[in-house]
């Protein structure tokens, strides 16, 4: 038996999703976990960020292909920028957060940077998309 310690409660289900996908096993999401913490992962995956994952000892550019397309569908930007990073399937950003980053990225900024700066806006609930964008550019600048 072996025991595994965790920070926070969101590495945990991180560490757990991880070793769920074939040709990852505990060293590896230990590794994984330690290159990409936490939010950094999560923006990985949701932006397709296979180098990022890459960069973990032991994990390949086909283990991390493999990582993002098993754990896009478990990982929901909406909670993740709540701070609570495991949640629902879902297959892209909805509603007005996923339109504020498109909209971002259409402006030529990542995705990664794009989620940084709306996870930076505090009571994003209730806002409309305008003013998601607006706090989300002066957070940027």
């Amino acid at each position: 038996m072996q025991l595994y310690g965790f920070l926070s409660r969101q590495e945990l289900q991180l560490f757990k999703l991880l070793i769920g996908v074939s040709g990852v096993g505990p060293k590896g999401g230990l590794a994984i976990l330690s290159t990409c913490p936490g939010d950094s992962l999560s923006m990985a995956v949701l932006a397709d960020d296979a180098k990022a994952i890459s960069k973990a000892p032991g994990i390949g550019a086909k283990t991390a292909q493999k990582i993002i397309i098993e754990l896009k569908d478990k990982i929901d930007i909406e909670d993740m920028i709540a701070g609570e990073t495991i949640s629902k399937p879902m297959t892209k950003a909805s509603g007005v957060v996923g339109d504020a980053v498109e909209a971002l990225t259409a402006l030529g900024y990542s995705q990664t940077m794009a989620y940084q700066a709306i996870k930076s806006i505090e009571n994003v609930d209730g806002m409309d998309v305008e003013e998601i964008l607006k706090k989300a550019l002066k957070n940027i600048f």
